[in-house]
């Protein structure tokens, strides 16, 4: 392994043998320090004995769910800023979606590529770390879009008078669409700007964080289109979508 870095701390937290066997020979070589653990009781324990950098989280474990983990994680000051991959079973949405929701920065699907864990372990390492995967340019603080409005200084949003309570990854994919207001943004535009992943990473993240977008948006969700086979884009003007 190589010493040209510090070593990011990983704790895998699973029950399936084979799947730590493979995740921990693969996260070793790409030079990270390893902690395995099978359950959730274990998982909380390490994570307030010896904080990770990052968290890669089965869904279903023995004796509590990982969703449940996050929420405890999200809730304690010392802990709710770690950044939490999960891992779910392929017919999992309802989990994905309930995982996001909570918290997650993002998950990943059974079977997976080692190799493409690791990219989005990177990704989410860079954004955590305070990198960035583009030069920004200067922001508006204050945006209105018909009855919705968003503070970024604040990070604060509002429908029609009311907050609406976002999660961080969602305020950040809300503020970007708002952005670039009239203008199409490709899943791999939105991965890279707001989830600082390298072009080519595959995930349906970005579809599962708009829907629950929309879900909360409520009066002014149709103000975000999707335009199949290209993207989203932020409708000043929203009239007919042009997608589901």
């Amino acid at each position: 392994m190589s010493d040209h870095r510090m070593k990011e701390r990983i704790l895998l937290v699973d029950d399936e043998p084979d799947i730590v066997e493979v995740l921990e020979y693969n996260l070793r070589q790409a030079g990270f320090t390893v902690v395995t653990v099978k359950d959730g009781t274990t998982a909380l324990y390490e994570i307030r004995r010896q904080r990770p950098d990052l968290i890669l989280l089965d869904v279903m474990l023995p004796d509590m769910s990982g969703t449940d983990i996050v929420k405890r994680l999200r809730r304690e000051p010392a802990t709710e800023s770690i950044p939490v991959i999960l891992v779910t079973a392929l017919g999992g949405e309802i989990d994905r979606v309930v995982g996001l929701e909570v918290g997650a920065d993002d998950y990943v699907v059974k079977p997976f590529s080692p190799r493409e864990v690791i990219l989005r372990i990177n990704a989410i390492l860079r954004r955590t770390s305070g990198g960035s995967p583009e030069p920004k340019a200067a922001e508006p603080d204050l945006l209105t879009i018909g009855v919705l409005s968003i503070d970024m200084p604040h990070h604060r949003v509002t429908v029609e008078g009311e907050e609406v309570v976002l999660t961080t990854i969602e305020f950040k994919l809300l503020y970007d669409l708002a952005c670039r207001a009239g203008r199409v943004q490709s899943r791999e535009n939105l991965l890279e700007r707001v989830w600082g992943y390298a072009p080519g990473v595959e995930t349906r993240t970005v579809d599962t964080h708009v829907k629950r977008l929309r879900e909360k948006l409520g009066a002014a969700r149709d103000h975000i289109e999707t335009l199949r086979g290209w993207g989203y884009r932020m409708n000043l003007k929203p009239g007919v979508r042009s997608g589901g």
